[in-house]
This record gives structure tokens, sequence and C-alpha cells, in this order.
């Protein structure tokens, strides 16, 4: 088989075919001596990938594979082959890119391909986005610098704002030297995190749908972080006073939030603050 699949220039275009074909009814059918590495490893031979053979012969096997089994079952193959990380080694130089990815396997039918690396590739960048901004962060970098970081960041990777905003509260609260458990050193150490770098929140939180986002980011922590659970309205109040959240979010939030998440627990705590801003706003 390793041969055979080493010599794919010696044959035919239809010949090609039948041999994907086979490759993935051997899969589909579960026969025992044919390990995904055997078959997988030995396609990336450089001059049957420049030629386009690679691909063709791996989009033939992809597509005879997906007839009678899952993108799961696939991708779990892809896997024990060690090329899932890799799928774009496949392709030539020249359209080796996630657009070359993306408009190749569109074209053949195999979309549900092509949205599994898609979000692969975006899980990466974040993932990479998050690491890269923790460490600024726990270095005390200056905030103007981690802003236009960001901003870098999401041209490049093309987040969604909601996902900017998470991301943002995730880094900020990752990068706290936590005291284990000195619960009024934890507390302390929160709050002046969000002190510090409200700036950074309230450049992107641009919105109240994204303030809302905050908050229920910051209801699940606090609810899943036991030595968070206490400080939920301390938080919303020092992001109120740092204008980071206004009134009507925190409000919206207080009446109308959907996430049930230790909501009871951050409704009751929150409702003393709730009510100066209710009174504040009758006096107003």
């Amino acid at each position: 088989m390793r041969k055979f699949l080493q010599s794919l220039e010696l044959f035919e275009e239809n010949e090609r075919k039948k041999l994907a074909i086979f490759t993935a009814l051997a899969f589909s059918q579960k026969l025992s001596g044919l390990p995904p590495e055997t078959v997988l490893q030995p396609l990336l031979k450089d001059n049957l990938v420049a030629k386009g053979l690679v691909l063709s012969f791996i989009t033939d096997f992809f597509k005879e594979y997906l007839i009678d089994n899952s993108l799961d079952d696939l991708i779990s193959i892809l896997k024990r082959g060690k090329v899932e990380d890799n799928l774009l080694d496949f392709f030539p130089t020249a359209k080796r890119s996630a657009e070359g990815f993306s408009e190749h396997f569109t074209k053949e039918g195999l979309l549900p391909l092509v949205e599994y690396n898609e979000k692969k590739m975006f899980e990466v960048k974040l993932k990479e986005t998050k690491s890269a901004l923790t460490s600024l962060i726990a270095e005390e970098a200056d905030v103007s610098e981690v802003i236009e970081t960001v901003k870098q960041r999401v041209r490049d990777a093309k987040f969604p704002e909601i996902e900017v905003v998470r991301m943002l509260w995730d880094v900020i609260m990752d990068a706290v030297q936590w005291s284990g458990k000195n619960q009024q050193q934890n507390a302390n150490s929160a709050l002046r995190q969000v002190k510090t770098w409200a700036k950074l929140l309230n450049t992107f939180c641009t919105n109240g749908k994204l303030e809302l986002e905050l908050m229920y980011k910051i209801q699940i922590q606090c609810y899943e972080d036991t030595k968070l659970m206490k400080l939920f309205p301390e938080i919303v109040r020092s992001l109120y006073d740092l204008d980071v959240l206004v009134e009507d979010t925190i409000l919206h939030w207080f009446r109308k939030g959907t996430n049930p998440k230790g909501r009871q627990i951050f409704v009751k705590a929150l409702e003393p603050f709730v009510n100066w801003l209710e009174e504040a706003e009758e006096e107003d």
C-alpha cells in the first residue's frame, strides 16, 4: 500500500481515483492491518504534493469515505494518521492557505470539512491571542500597547466583537496572581485588576449588547470560581464607576437576564446597588 501511494504519478487519473476509493472503503469497512499513518504519511512526498496528485487523491478519499461515515469518523482517522493539524500540507505550495483550503473543498462539496477547519483555525488563533495578551497583562504592559495589540489581532483573525469581549475578561483574570486561600487578598487583587484594565474593556465594549455579554461572562466566572463568588456585585459596581457598564445594561441584566448560572444569588447580591441606581434615576 505504501509503495502504491508513493508512486501515484505512475497511475492514470482514473486509476488514482480507484485507489482513493479502495482506501476509503478499507477504512469504512474497518479492515484490519491498514493503520491510518500507513496511508496518510507516505502521501506527504514533496514531488507528489507539488504536482497536485496528493490533493486530488485525498479529495476523492474524503468524498468516498463520507458517503457512509460521519465527519467525526473522518477526523478520528486524520488524528490517528497524525495529519489532522496539517491538512494544508496536502496542498501544493501555491494553494497552501486557509482561503485555498475553503475554496477547494467547498467546490468539491465538502462544506462540513471546510466549517470544521475554519472552527479549528479560529480556536488556534484565539488560544494564541489569549496567551500573548495574558503575558502582556501579567507583565503590566502599557494599556495603550495592549489595546493596539488586540486591535491588530482582531483585524488579522476577524474575531467577532462578542468573542473579543469574552476573551478580554478571560485574559485579565488569567493574569491575576491569586493567593491560595486568602480570600480578602484575592478579592483585592481581582478588583485592582478590574480597575487597572477598565480602559481596555471600555475600548471594546462599545454598545449595550457587548456590555451585557461582559456581565454574563463575569456572572459565569463568579459562579464557577469560588474565590470570586462573593465579588460579583463589587465587580459590577466597579465597572459602572469606571464607565465600562452603563446603568441601562445593569438594569436589563437585573430584570431580564437570561443566563441561569447563579442568577438568583447574584440578583439578590446586586439588589442594593440596583435600588440605588433606580433611586438616583427617579431623582434625576
